[in-house]
């Protein structure tokens, strides 16, 4: 900040150094989006581990591959999730109580029958309108209900000075009620003893599942003001995940909405795809692999895992929720350059193994194709042994072949749109280009020393321009500042040869 010179002295005057540390963003936050009975509908909402899940969207579901995919995500290295709810018809339970002057309603705080079970105790105080009011869970045959919730003190009567009006703290702090008064209510006449069960019970509506061709459950996936649109309010999110969703039109739509918010698809194969349907379709079906398909990857075959609602029994999954996981696992030990795939970063978890095995030949049938197998091989277990986008395909000859260069090109994208935001509204001229050098530079030179590009000099690894000839007076006079970044990816080492020579009939000089 300038100093005002007024006496004879030394002033010290601190200078901006122009430094604006760009920081890199997460790589590794998915969004998985189906059915579950239970759970808000109105938003995504993050979860940090599957207790979160379970607390919020009741866990899994034997009618629905939501839960089995979020727990396979961090069962295999996930830390962070949003979740869609996808409902079709269901119905709240609806609970009124009786008071003098009117009635306390209640609801389910979101659509399904999941609230049926749950009732609540009033307890008046004494000398006064207050009352304590306790959610209890009381499921068929329990001897005594279990207390979830208690709020103390609350009020009928609004505005309430301490501010205990009921419809505001259950609306503030209940996870299971929504409520509402009628009439003009002013106390409850006695206590209600008994738990006050619904008297409307809720409807699970229509249990929504992964059709091909698209059903109920891809209008309710792609409609406008919700489904996969409600990540438009999310700040980021990198992967998405529709578990069981094969239906070519569906992920098309999909990968377009990923290529437009810097995303990833992860793609699961249709359950009923098999080596012989693949290899005559020679791929994915060509309506998912567009110019859009950079931004997804299909994994083949789904997955054989214990299924706890079934004893452990073994049940059949799609990958999406294992191979999320493995991105995220990679991200974190390695970085997003690296290949989610291989003996080491590759292995899958919680798996006893997949629902069709494959051997090399057929592996090198399908790879070519941009089909990312999952094999079991040896003592390595079950492995990702692929990495290729849905544009991967050796007859496009993409250069966004490899999901670990496309990944990186999201990353530095998305870090560096976020990490340049101060440029705007700053005077467009070279000490401003300078700082922009310097900054993105500063950037560039933190990965290559990670490791994330080619080379071995940072002048062969990548390049960062912004000066008059990217910027030109033309650009000046439309408020245009332009910035060319270049990078050399890594490309994972795909095919390995070793070639051995024998040395026959040589002998010393």
């Amino acid at each position: 900040m300038p100093v005002t010179v007024s006496y004879p002295g030394v002033y010290i005057e601190e200078i901006p150094s122009g430094v604006h540390t760009i920081t890199g963003v997460a790589t590794s936050i998915a969004a998985f989006v189906g059915w579950a009975p239970q759970g808000p509908v109105d938003s995504a909402q993050l979860v940090l581990s599957f207790p979160d899940f379970v607390r919020l969207y009741g866990g899994i579901d034997s009618r629905s591959l939501l839960g089995y995919a979020v727990s396979h995500f961090f069962a295999n290295g996930g830390q962070q999730a949003y979740i869609i709810r996808l409902e079709s018809g269901a119905a709240s339970a609806l609970l009124s109580l009786a008071a003098t002057g009117g009635s306390l309603d209640l609801s389910g705080r979101n659509p399904g029958d999941w609230a049926n079970s749950y009732g609540v105790l009033i307890k008046n105080q004494s000398g006064s309108s207050r009352f304590r009011l306790q959610t209890v869970y009381n499921p068929t045959g329990a001897p005594t209900p279990i207390v979830v919730e208690s709020f103390e003190n609350l009020s009928l009567v609004a505005p309430d000075p301490s501010g205990r009006f009921v419809v505001d703290i259950l609306r503030q702090q209940s996870s299971i009620w929504s409520t509402a008064v009628s009439g003009a209510p002013t106390a409850f006449p006695a206590d209600v003893t008994v738990p006050a069960m619904p008297t409307t019970p809720g409807t699970p509506g229509t249990v929504l599942t992964p059709a091909s061709p698209a059903g109920a459950f891809e209008t309710a996936l792609l409609v406008a003001s919700g489904g996969v649109n409600f990540l438009t309010h999310v700040d980021l999110f990198n992967l998405l995940c529709v578990p069981g969703e094969a239906d070519p039109t569906t992920v098309s739509t999909l990968e377009g909405f990923c290529r437009t918010h810097r995303a990833f698809m992860i793609v699961d194969s249709a359950e009923s795809d098999t080596f012989t349907s693949l290899q005559t379709a020679n791929g994915p079906n060509p309506n998912m692999t567009g110019a859009n398909a950079i931004n997804a990857a299909f994994y083949f075959p789904w997955l054989e895992a214990p299924d706890p609602l079934n004893q452990g029994r073994t049940g059949t999954y799609p990958p999406c929720g294992f191979v999320s996981g493995i991105y995220a696992r990679t991200d974190a030990s390695r970085g997003v350059w690296k290949a989610p795939a291989g003996t080491t970063d590759g292995s899958v978890s919680g798996v006893s193994g997949v629902s069709i095995p494959l051997n090399d030949s057929e592996n090198g049938v399908l790879n070519p194709a941009a089909v990312n197998c999952i094999r079991q091989i040896g003592v390595y277990g079950t492995l990702v042994w692929g990495a290729r986008t849905l544009r991967g395909n050796d007859e496009i000859g993409s250069e966004w072949k490899y999901v670990p260069v496309r990944r990186l090109a999201l990353y530095l994208e998305e870090s560096l749109y976020r990490g340049t935001q101060w440029v705007v509204f700053e005077p467009n001229d070279e000490p401003l280009w300078a700082q922009i050098r310097l900054n993105v530079g500063a950037f560039m030179q933190n990965l290559f020393r990670q490791g994330a590009f080619q080379g071995t000099t940072p002048r062969q690894a990548y390049f960062v321009k912004c000066d008059s000839e990217t910027t030109t007076s033309t650009d000046q006079n439309l408020g245009i500042v332009n910035i060319l970044v270049g990078f050399a990816p890594l490309k994972p080492a795909e095919f390995v040869i070793i070639q051995i020579q024998q040395m026959a009939g040589q002998t010393a000089a």
